[in-house]
């Protein structure tokens, strides 16, 4: 158990000209140096774990080495060096702390030192430190300049940094040098730039970092990073630890105030229910203050360490549909892709898996069977009043029904649908992406276009009422809206559900459902985004796992229970909401507030 206390060379030449800007104190961001900055003669007293004491065991910095075989980030060169502790014991894998802008970032903050000191006394658990700098692509020529990563990696939004570290650096280090592999024992921090960097990389993936520290962080408008607060407050908690440092003389340039942007980063963690800290001052962009706090902002970090990091509890929300201590289970795995989840009376769900063409029947004790095979690539399921079972036959172009004995049945023909839903009244509507186009049929046999020209129609759900017809759309970042017609034909077009995207500007929506409160639930890539009948996001429930979310359904007699297909696999979590079956008869929803 630790305390917790908290009080208040030509080549590496070329890297710190590239952006690792530590030079007499001042920390620069890449062309962001202002008058704001110019002139701040802010000090700081130096903290007493950052000076070399007797006695006390040093580790090394070895490096820089050099990484330059990034397929994430192809044709990058970068150097990293690596701290390895006085107590470092391949048998016991010490814990991480990786920190963005390489060396002269961690010499800035007198990094070994605190290291060595802190984990001497105790303080913090015994780490390995990764000082890594961003990629270079490098120039072709001496009259060329390198093309200079350090925005594109570090600002941007999504998991590519993450992947980067998981997939690529960490097993490289990992050749030679031991460390945990649990999420808990990982800290990333940066300054910046870098700083904005490690809360994404830990956003994105906290089943791989969990402990964040950010100084003079750039959560503003340069690449995305202004997103963060309404997002922090709309997704479902993380189990993250987060520590933020600024000052009131900070940037405020075109992208914005760097000062207001880690205030409202604050705002949003505590809403949020996270275990956040901060340090705010009176300085500017650089790691003066950074390096004095860091310290007290590492006995924070690793407080009550090993005590396993948890979810905190957010502050009432809108929408809050989760239930304290659910969370999603995988009910089937090692599919080839799976997809089309629709529920039948009973509350039984089915669901595709397209590269196998089978269609699967998972039943109330969980258990999961097959229920048709050759189903020529069935994608979108969905049961009709009749009890039959609806679906896209991809590969004939078809959409076909199967009786509860798995006999098969054409409907229509010429539509290679993608998804479905079938009404009470016998009719149904299909999307079919390839094409740009949306179908209305009746299961009778009948079909009519009725709509051409959304780049990727997907998914497809009715209001609870059945008079409004939701499709989404893989490639925007907009759900379509239309009035249901009494012969099926569609009016009143229009982009109404808002969804929130990746760095890619594309929401990857795909399957939908709808509860009894007339919300849409919407699998994006993000997670699955929850819209109120206004089309605004209230919330979205974390993926299952890092795989394409394609399609959600409420299963279960009471129909509390979502189903998620993602990647090769089913999951499901009960929450406080309650699905609507389509096929079933109309239900008003309540008034929703404006």
């Amino acid at each position: 158990m630790f305390s917790s206390s908290f009080g208040c060379g030509r080549r590496v030449s070329r890297w710190i000209q590239a952006g690792s800007l530590i030079c007499a104190g001042l920390f620069i961001q890449c062309g962001l140096l202002t008058k704001a900055v110019v002139g701040q003669e802010e000090t700081y007293e130096v903290p007493p774990e950052a000076v070399v004491q007797a006695g006390v065991p040093q580790g090394k910095v070895e490096g820089p080495f050099k990484f330059s075989s990034s397929q994430i980030f192809p044709g990058t060169e970068r150097e990293y060096w690596v701290y390895v502790p006085a107590q470092y014991d391949p048998s016991k894998p010490p814990c991480l702390m990786i920190v963005q802008d390489g060396y002269g970032m961690a010499k800035g903050w007198n990094l070994p030192t605190v290291l060595d000191n802190m984990i001497h006394a105790g303080q913090i658990p015994v780490q390995l430190g990764i000082f890594v700098n961003h990629g270079m692509v490098p120039a072709p020529n001496e009259d060329a300049q390198p093309r200079f990563n350090r925005s594109f990696e570090y600002d941007g939004l999504g998991d590519r940094y993450a992947r980067f570290l998981i997939e690529e650096l960490l097993p490289e280090i990992g050749t030679r040098w031991k460390f945990s592999d649990n999420p808990d024992d990982r800290c990333l921090a940066g300054a910046s730039s870098g700083g904005i960097c490690a809360f994404t990389a830990a956003w994105e993936r906290p089943d791989a970092f969990r402990r964040v520290l950010s100084t003079i962080g750039t959560f503003v408008a340069l690449r995305g990073g202004d997103e963060f607060p309404g997002l922090v407050r709309k997704v479902e908690p993380k189990p993250l630890r987060v520590f933020l440092q600024d000052g009131s003389n900070d940037l405020d340039i075109y992208a914005g105030s760097w000062w207001h942007a880690n205030q409202s980063m604050l705002s949003a963690l505590q809403y949020a229910g996270y275990d956040v800290h901060h340090v705010w001052g009176t300085g500017g962009h650089n790691a003066k203050h950074g390096a004095a706090v860091l310290p007290d902002a590492l006995r924070w970090l690793w407080r009550d360490y090993p005590e396993p990091l948890k979810v905190g509890k957010a502050k009432e929300r809108r929408v809050d549909v989760l239930i304290d201590g659910e969370d999603w289970e995988s009910v089937s795995s090692g599919h080839g892709f799976t997809e089309g989840p629709a529920v039948n009376e009973a509350g039984e769900v089915f669901f595709t898996d397209i590269p196998n063409s089978r269609i699967h029947r998972i039943a109330l004790d969980g258990s999961v069977s097959v229920f048709a095979e050759n189903t020529g690539s069935a994608n979108g399921l969905m049961f009709g009043a009749d009890g039959q079972l609806y679906a896209c036959r991809t590969a004939d172009a078809q959409i076909v029904r199967y009786a509860p004995d798995g006999s098969m049945k054409v409907v229509v023909d010429g539509i290679r649908g993608n998804d479905l839903v079938v009404l009470s009244n016998g009719r149904g509507y299909c999307t079919e992406p390839d094409a740009k186009k949306l179908w209305t049929f009746t299961t009778s046999g009948e079909k009519k276009e009725v709509d051409t020209g959304i780049e990727f129609p997907n998914g497809v759900i009715t209001s609870t009422d059945q008079t409004l017809l939701t499709v989404s759309d893989t490639r925007g970042r907009f759900c379509y809206s239309w009035t249901i017609q009494p012969d099926g034909s569609l009016t009143s077009k229009q982009e109404y559900g808002w969804l929130h995207v990746t760095d890619h500007l594309q929401s990857g929506a795909d399957g939908m459902a709808v509860d009894t409160e007339g919300r849409v639930y919407v699998t994006t890539s993000m997670g699955l985004q929850i819209l109120d009948q206004l089309g605004r996001v209230n919330f979205i429930i974390r993926k299952p796992s890092p795989a394409w979310l394609s399609n959600v359904v409420f299963g279960g007699p009471k129909r509390d229970t979502l189903y998620v297909t993602c990647g090769d696999g089913v999951y499901r979590r009960r929450i406080q909401a309650t699905g609507v079956d389509p096929w079933k008869s109309p239900v008003k929803p309540p008034r929703p507030g404006l």
